[in-house]
């Protein structure tokens, strides 16, 4: 489990969807002599492009699923007497009636110090909402309900199926440019040995060189699933702001900014074990230089920024 919550969910999707392409096309071609595409590219592109979507759909479906398993998520009975949980689960549901949603999602918590929470699911109607032991301990009333705003915001806006779509896009590309080079270096190979390589042997190589460059690929395709996941960070704010208001939506953010700023939060649960769900969360580990580029969410001095100058719609 812990091994696992190391990866982000459309890179390990993505890498197994690569590996798992690049037998079957290996397969189809070597051992039963199968031409792609009349011998031509199409095919293997298409072939690629269903596999990446696919891929990253089943992930999507999967996904509501693997956060509760993943994060320990502890769901709440809509009819909960406990105060707590029935406060969180009516505000919720208050926010998601506002916005529109006909079908309330799940709403639950999971044991954490991390001052976090996350909405994911493949659809409105089969969505999740769940927040961290930390950020209700740590959050008042106004500031949870502006965190709590950006997440149906996320819901309502589509975000899971729109970064879901981008990440396959991304998977199918690598996928077929990495099959391009492979190809290209196997030739290269071949006509610098005088021994015509073939069967299991060629076969290995070939996934080598292959799951090498993918996973390159898979590293620079993360570049621009961040970018998108940025974007959408700012689109969600808006939506929260309007949701509760630009005053509670600001707060939760300066909150974050203020507890993040402390030496103990600096490096927290997840840091330690990964994160599976950093795309999907209210905020993530702020970085510099270069390393920006991958960066899921803004930093938050930029995001409240936007919400009190107004410039979300920009930054959007």
């Amino acid at each position: 489990m812990t091994y696992l919550k190391r990866f982000g969910y459309f890179i390990v999707t993505g890498m197994l969807v690569a590996l798992t392409v690049s037998l079957v096309v290996s397969f189809l071609t070597q051992f039963l002599g199968i031409n792609l595409g009349g011998g031509g590219y199409a095919g293997l592109f298409i072939l690629c492009l269903v596999y990446g979507l696919v891929g990253s759909f089943v992930s999507l479906q999967l996904s509501r699923w693997m956060a509760k398993k993943f994060h320990g998520v502890q769901v709440i009975d809509p009819i909960t007497t406990n105060i707590t949980e029935r406060k969180l689960v009516d505000t919720v549901y208050r926010l998601a009636r506002n916005a529109g949603m006909e079908t309330m999602p799940e709403v639950g918590y999971y044991e954490s110090a991390d001052i976090n929470a996350f909405a994911t699911g493949p659809s409105k109607a089969r969505s999740l909402v769940a927040v961290s032991t930390g950020l209700v301990n740590q959050m008042s009333e106004s500031e949870l309900e502006g965190v709590l705003a950006h997440e149906i915001a996320h819901i309502v806006n589509g975000d899971m199926v729109t970064l879901t779509l981008i990440q396959g896009i991304v998977n199918a590309f690598a996928m077929f440019l990495s099959h391009l080079i492979t190809m290209a270096v196997m030739n290269a190979i071949r006509r610098n040995d005088d021994d015509e390589r073939s069967g299991f042997g060629d076969f290995m190589l070939r996934q080598v060189i292959y799951n090498v460059v993918s996973i390159v690929f898979m590293i620079l395709g993360s570049l621009i699933v961040n970018y998108f996941s940025r974007a959408r960070e700012f689109r969600a704010d808006a939506g929260g702001a309007r949701l509760a208001s630009q005053e509670k939506m600001t707060a939760a953010l300066a909150k974050l900014q203020r507890a993040y700023a402390l030496p103990h939060n600096i490096k927290s649960d997840d840091d330690k074990t990964g994160d599976s769900l950093a795309t999907l969360k209210i905020s993530g580990k702020a970085k510099t230089g270069f390393s920006r580029l991958f960066m899921s969410h803004p930093p938050l001095e930029e995001r409240i920024e936007a919400l009190r100058n107004r410039t979300y719609a920009q930054s959007a």
